[in-house]
């Protein structure tokens, strides 16, 4: 498993989070403050699409609304 990590502000979270998906390989997904701590984690089910990954995407909203300035922590399956 390898780990990739993106620093974002808080508008372009959703964004970034939906391009993450859309590749297909994250197992986990992790919003940390500009402090760096975990303010939230999403495991991501392998084939989850659609309905199953709208409310995760509607916790994330809210919570980059909270946030100016965060890291996005994705770890990917190895191909």
């Amino acid at each position: 498993m390898s780990t990739e990590e993106f620093k974002v502000s808080g508008e372009d979270v959703i964004a970034t989070v939906k391009k993450l998906l859309k590749e297909g390989n994250a197992r986990r997904i992790i919003i940390k403050n500009e402090a760096g701590v975990t303010v939230v984690e999403f495991p991501m089910t392998i084939g989850a699409v659609g309905a199953l990954v709208a409310p995760a995407l509607a916790a994330i909203g809210a919570i980059a609304a909270l946030l100016t300035k965060c890291t996005i922590v994705v770890e990917r399956r190895d191909a």
